[in-house]
């Protein structure tokens, strides 16, 4: 058991409690289902995704740039409706975090790597807001991890020292810099495993 007890649970979103909202998969099936050349649509996504990422361009302008550069045989709204379509939650995970949160009066926030439009879809859609107290998520602090600064500004935002703070991400590097910075750092890779490393932490659910 951990010598300092955790006071707050920061975790990641794509790869821990849903999908991830557009990765190399969920481009790859556009691709097929839309019928575009991949290759020429991921290199341009490669170019401009960081600026999409951290909240300096819209999804409209992000989709003209790797998509609607030229006519289409579809709509911008029918790519949007696939795009959101690829988000389906982890409810196990989702619920073990819930528990884990009233069980222990964690404060639970969340660090992400999101585009702005996708990140408030899937608040919505995925009802995060009803337990996550804050999100520190790329489109909104202009911040990337690994950029040191957003982890920085997320251990500010909880308020309690980094001994004391447990985070989950599903990225190695992302959890190395997160243990750099002196968290109780985890690599999820199910809830399996990522129960038994916060059990050691002292965040048990047994009774």
């Amino acid at each position: 058991m951990s010598s300092l007890p955790i006071q707050a649970l920061l975790v990641d979103v794509g790869g821990v409690l849903l999908t991830n909202g557009w990765d190399r998969a969920s481009r790859k099936a556009a691709a097929t289902t839309f019928a575009f050349d991949y290759a020429d649509m991921d290199e341009r996504h490669h170019l401009t995704y960081d600026t999409f990422e951290v909240g300096k361009i819209s999804l409209d302008t992000y989709l003209d740039r790797i998509v609607f550069f030229e006519d289409r045989g579809f709509t911008k709204d029918q790519f949007k409706s696939f795009m959101f379509a690829q988000s389906r939650p982890f409810p196990d995970m989702i619920d073990y975090c819930k528990a884990l949160k009233s069980a222990h009066g964690l404060k639970l926030g969340v660090i992400s790597n999101e585009a702005k439009e996708l990140t408030e879809y899937r608040i919505q859609k995925f009802e995060l807001g009803s337990f996550v107290d804050f999100f520190v998520s790329s489109c909104f602090v202009h911040l990337r991890k690994p950029d040191e600064d957003i982890y920085k500004l997320a251990l500010d935002l909880v308020g309690v020292k980094p001994a004391n703070c447990a985070y989950v991400d599903d990225r190695p590097l992302f959890v190395e810099v997160a243990h750099k910075l002196g968290m109780k750092s985890i690599h999820h890779k199910n809830i399996e495993t990522t129960r038994q490393a916060l059990e050691k932490l002292g965040l048990s659910l047994k009774k």
